[in-house]
């Protein structure tokens, strides 16, 4: 039987790896290669779990798309690095020890064949949810240390399934509808698409989106459970005849203008243009270029953790 399908969130994993792992870990050159061999370690115990027959990297080809900033202006502005011209992309806020190992890491992804997946113009999260939503064979798992992603969730056939790592890959807890619904107290029988519209109207101070004053993530849950959608809601809020409670609704109507510009901003794209970095997403079982990868694992000074994946791979049916 084929396995489930990786999707993995490259920067959130990469990120994590760089300050979940010492930095005392170097390269025969004295480079760090803690975020490397995190993400590489990762890597192995993901596939030694899930056992995929298809795995895809996906990569932030633009981490602060202007779409997104032309809505709402305080998206993600905390994380810029500097002031640029007038045209200019902004630069993320990046520790200077990790962005040198992102090229490694694509380096010896390459040299594995391991596929890696990217839309210009778009976040991870946009390929994340283009390539789970139009998945039509397998089961997905999208892994990623963003709660914004939890609102892929879905059983509808072939199903997705959100793997949170926000407290560690040991840690790390299989999200389906059910599991959404349970632990944040949005309806059932959307759970995803309200996820979304609980996260809109509580805000995300690490994105830069304020919500609606006033009403924080048990108020949201609450509003959704009692009116079903963020539609239902706005609706009763203007609706002077519902039962809806006056400070909600003075809250709500005030809000109206940041709801209607927020709303494509928090939810995920699902028809980003991604492309691949390989021809196919079928996870290799041996090396494109197992000199290359040899290579690098020895200039990078990972053999083990090289070793571990490749070992790993072994072990798929």
């Amino acid at each position: 039987m084929s396995g489930p399908v990786l999707l993995l969130d490259g920067a959130s994993m990469w990120f994590r790896s760089f300050f979940g792992v010492p930095s005392s870990i170097t390269a025969p050159d004295g480079r760090p290669v803690n975020a490397l061999r995190g993400f590489l370690d990762a890597i192995s115990t993901l596939v030694t779990q899930h056992q995929p027959s298809r795995l895809v990297v996906c990569r932030d080809d633009d981490w602060r798309p202007q779409w997104r900033v032309d809505r709402i202006p305080s998206y993600k502005a905390h994380r810029v690095e500097e002031a640029r011209p007038d045209g200019a992309p902004d630069i993320e806020e990046v520790p200077d020890d990790l962005t040198p190992q992102v090229e490694m890491i694509m380096d010896i992804l390459a040299a594995f064949g391991i596929a890696t997946a990217g839309a210009p113009g778009y976040e991870a999260d946009d390929v994340l949810g283009t390539l789970a939503a139009n998945e039509q064979r397998d089961p997905a798992i999208v892994v990623s240390g963003d709660r914004d992603l939890l609102q892929l969730v879905s059983d509808e056939e072939p199903g997705i399934r959100v793997l949170y790592i926000g407290r560690g890959l040991a840690k790390a807890v299989l999200f389906g509808p059910a599991e959404v619904a349970d632990t944040y107290g949005v309806p059932a029988a959307r759970a995803g698409a309200a996820y979304a519209e609980l996260a809109l109207l509580r805000g995300d101070p690490s994105d830069g989106l304020p919500g609606v004053a006033g009403i924080g993530e048990k108020t949201a849950a609450t509003l959704l459970a009692q009116h079903g959608s963020l539609a239902a809601i706005v609706a009763a809020a203007a609706d002077p005849a519902s039962k809806m409670p006056a400070a909600q609704r003075k809250k709500l109507l005030a809000a109206d203008e940041y709801i209607q510009a927020a709303e494509p901003v928090v939810r995920v794209a699902l028809d980003a243009p991604v492309t691949l970095s390989t021809p196919t997403d079928v996870l290799p079982l041996a090396p494109a270029d197992p000199g290359r990868v040899a290579a690098l694992a020895e200039k990078y000074g990972v053999l083990s953790s090289v070793g571990r994946l490749q070992k790993a791979l072994d072990k798929l049916p």
